[in-house]
Parts: C-alpha cells; sequence; structure tokens
C-alpha cells in the first residue's frame, strides 16, 4: 500500500496576465521505503507539487492521499497535525534557527509534540548520529559547514519518524561532491527507516540516486520511471 498517492492533481494560479497552470493533471504514488526524485527545469512545478503534497497548498483539482486521509478536503487543524505528526520537511533554505545549537534545531519538532524531555533527548541523539553528527550536537549553524547544516536540517525532519519525508531542492546551495553525499545519505535512511520520501532537484546526476523518478514540464508529468541507481560517493 502505498503511503501517499496524487490523484489528477492540478493547481492553477489566477494573475492579471492570466491563469498560470503550476501543476498540470499529476498522479504519483510513493511507497514505504521509496525515494521518488521530481526533477525538470526552473519553473517546472517542482517546489509547488511538493507544497500540494504536503498540505501546504490545496490542489485547484484532484486530490493528495496520505494513507486514508484526503488532504484536500481537511481543515486547517486537521491538516497541521499532519504534518507536525507525519510529516518531515527538507527545505531549499537551510532553515535553522541561528541562535540554537544543532541539537536544539533538531529538537523543535519534539517540541511541538509535547514529547517529554527524556524522549526528545534520544530521539534527538538518535537523528544526528543517523547523519553522522552525533559529536556536533552543541555547536550553532554559524559553526558548521553548508553540507553539515543540510545534514542538521534532514535530522530535524527524520527526528519525529515521519511517515512521509519532503525534502526541495536539498541539495542546492552544495557543491557537486557534497550534494552527492547528501542525497546518498537521504537515500540510505529513507531504505533502512521504511520512510516514503519524495525530493526535488533540477540536477539530472542526483536524481539518479533515486528509486523512481518523475519528470516535471511546465508543470506536466513527462515521465515516471525506474532509476538506475549511481555509485555512491560520485
Amino acid at each position: 500500500m502505498s503511503t501517499l498517492a496524487a490523484e489528477h492533481v492540478s493547481r492553477t494560479f489566477t494573475t492579471d496576465a492570466g491563469d498560470v497552470h503550476a501543476v498540470a493533471d499529476v498522479s504519483l504514488e510513493v511507497r514505504p521505503g521509496e525515494l521518488l526524485v521530481v526533477t525538470g527545469p526552473s519553473g517546472a512545478g517542482k517546489t509547488t507539487l511538493l507544497n500540494l503534497l504536503g498540505g501546504l497548498d490545496r490542489p485547484t483539482s484532484g486530490r493528495v492521499l496520505l494513507g486514508d486521509a484526503d488532504l484536500s478536503t481537511l481543515g486547517d487543524d486537521a491538516l497541521a497535525a499532519i504534518r507536525r505528526e507525519q510529516l518531515g520537511y527538507v527545505f531549499q533554505s537551510f532553515g535553522l534557527i541561528p541562535v540554537l545549537s544543532a541539537a536544539e534545531n533538531v529538537e523543535v519538532p519534539l517540541r511541538l509534540l509535547r514529547m517529554q524531555p527524556a524522549e526528545r533527548e534520544s530521539r534527538v541523539a538518535e537523528a544526528l548520529e543517523a547523519v553522522g553528527l552525533g559529536a556536533h550536537g552543541a555547536q550553532r549553524p554559524y559553526e558548521l559547514s553548508g553540507g553539515q547544516q543540510r545534514r542538521v536540517g534532514i535530522a530535524r525532519a527524520l527526528a519525529a519518524r515521519p511517515r512521509l519525508l519532503l525534502a526541495d531542492e536539498p541539495t542546492g546551495q552544495l557543491d557537486s561532491g557534497t550534494a552527492a553525499t547528501v542525497m546518498d545519505l537521504i537515500g540510505e535512511l529513507v531504505h533502512a527507516r521504511g520512510v516514503a520520501a519524495v525530493v526535488t532537484t533540477h540536477d539530472p546526476a542526483l536524481a539518479r540516486r533515486a528509486d523512481r523518478m518523475l519528470e516535471l514540464h511546465d508543470g506536466a508529468a513527462r515521465a515516471d520511471r525506474v532509476s538506475a541507481p549511481a555509485p555512491t560517493g560520485t
């Protein structure tokens, strides 16, 4: 059974210059432990699609299902609860709070869940260890490299053990070597933890690290295919 399914999803924005069809009749599904990469040029609709999949925006038509829940019909409170409890996000910008340590940044979503302090501490340590930053919990973002900051963002997204991970251009601010390492890390964590994941990127080399790849052009899906795994560390 799929964790996430989008059925004929479209999103149209009305502007003074006319309607903009940011996403046009896209269907997809992602199963537990599967990494789906959405690729395409800038302006193809990747971020808009990700916002629809995560319940941050509502489709003009079609529907998005997370398990049995139709995100398209839920009220704001129910949507907020699902995003808090079942979804993890990695944003284009690192999105870390500068005055907090790496561990405190990872802890933020756990505090929103009102998790007990001992459990929070355990989850934070586990998440940082999983991304190779177990010894860096006390450091502030400005004391970390770009790749390390991205790893903190991934740890934060996974700390609450979500069913679905969404990552919008998670390698966009990184050099090619670090970007490949981060994509490999996401793939390893998704497969090891059985999390369904959707990652957007404009880089075809990174997209080839996915289990499946969906190409978007002008908001429409051009292809959904199995990707040949790329060698790790390249």
